[in-house]
């Protein structure tokens, strides 16, 4: 069998889930094994508890590789948490030889780099928006174009260095190497927005379990990104407090009867729970549970907003907003999306899944899903991935060769 084997393992604040597919006529991926598991030891994306977060992620493996048949050595890992951050950033060189090759993009890209970050801090992504030959820009593909000095637009993200390496230990308990980390939304953009929507000015915003991922896409590239330590999980604790319930009993109600619009309600809707020291089940109605859901929402999509202001480009996404993520089910959530931020909006999960596929078609796995997606566009340059899995970079200078390919047109 030559089609090369590629894993991905989204380490979540509810779950874990380990993707192993196979590449097929190039371009396909065929899903050969799942393993998805409760998440523990992790809290809004950060890992609290070692050993139990390595525990979780080696059962995630394991029942991957028996779905599967393959031992898994490597693997493409997500990130996110509120320790994450990103930077824009230009670099400037003298064009050595007068027309630009790969090498001169290259130390274009080192020298953006060339920043002030605190030795607590390590770069995970650092990605190219456009390049500027002699005073000319907007150029996306600037090998074999003459000219005398190259400049590049990045968009650097860097992660607490501790934090990255706790994450790096928990999958290698289980004896797999992490080939690289990945940015949630990044991960989830790969899979859920369109050509189309790239170009014109989107925002993908992932509402997980402990955190809220939002990656800004402007001219085909990435400008902005940012990880809230907010998601469904609030929503749940709200409920759990605002009704006097257990975290699971909340949890189940949300799934059940949640909506995230008071306006969608009748007054009327009941439904009946037992509280904490209650001696029978009492009868709540449904619109108070939904305006505590409601509430919550809303302060996610206007931290999102504000996010999007502060960024400056707010008035460039005329795509609107695509939300993705496990908590961006609950009814009524695109609408007040919508409502909230003024955009468009609509929701997405994985399309054109082949193989064990069942499990997987839902928001909740767009992160799981796109993580195979972007090692299979990075696995152009044939050092990303082989047949037993993805392949280590060896140095920054291999790494950077392999993002600028995974990113030219």
């Amino acid at each position: 069998m030559d089609e090369p084997i590629i894993v991905g393992i989204d380490i979540g604040t509810s779950k874990i889930c380990t993707l192993v597919a196979r590449v097929e006529d190039g371009s396909n991926l065929r899903i050969l094994g799942v393993g998805i598991e409760p998440s523990q030891g992790l809290r809004k994306g950060t890992v609290v508890d070692i050993n139990a977060a390595a525990a979780a992620v080696t059962r995630s493996v394991e029942k991957a590789e028996r779905t599967s048949g393959f031992e898994i050595n490597a693997a493409l890992v997500s990130l996110a948490g509120s320790h994450v951050s990103s930077i824009n950033s230009r670099g400037v060189v003298g064009i050595s030889g007068g027309i630009v090759d790969l090498d001169d993009i290259d130390r274009a890209l080192d020298a953006a780099q060339a920043i002030a970050i605190p030795h607590n801090r390590e770069i995970i992504h650092v990605i190219q928006r456009g390049f500027i030959i002699d005073g000319q820009d907007g150029i996306r593909t600037p090998v074999g174009m003459h000219g005398y000095r190259l400049e590049v637009e990045a968009h650097i993200i860097t992660a607490s260095a501790s934090t990255v390496e706790n994450l790096r230990q928990c999958v290698g308990g289980s004896g797999i190497e992490v080939s690289q980390f990945v940015l949630n939304p990044l991960a989830s953009g790969e899979i859920v927005l369109s050509e189309t929507e790239r170009q014109m000015g989107v925002a993908v915003v992932d509402i997980g379990g402990g955190t809220t991922d939002m990656a800004i896409y402007i001219d085909g590239d990435v400008w902005h990104t940012m990880v809230l330590p907010v998601g469904g999980n609030h929503v749940t604790s709200d409920i759990a407090h605002g009704l006097r319930l257990s975290i699971t009993q909340a949890e189940e109600i949300k799934l059940k009867f949640g909506h995230a619009l008071q306006s969608d309600i009748s007054p009327e809707e009941q439904f009946t729970v037992r509280s904490f020291g209650g001696d029978a089940p009492e009868r709540i109605n449904r619109i108070e549970l939904v305006n505590i859901i409601e509430a919550r929402m809303e302060e996610i999509f206007y931290l999102v907003l504000q996010e999007i202001k502060r960024s400056g480009y707010d008035g460039l996404l005329p795509a609107g907003v695509v939300l993705t993520g496990g908590t961006s089910l609950l009814s009524g959530c695109r609408q007040l999306a919508s409502q909230v931020m003024g955009v468009p909006a609509r929701i997405a999960k994985p399309q054109n899944l082949v193989g064990l596929t069942d499990q997987l078609d839902s928001p909740a796995y767009s992160t799981s899903v796109g993580l195979l997606e972007w090692a299979l566009l990075m696995s152009d340059s044939g050092q990303y991935i082989e047949r037993h899995g993805p392949k280590q970079a060896k140095n920054w200078s291999e790494q950077l060769k392999v993002l600028l390919r995974r990113l030219l047109p």
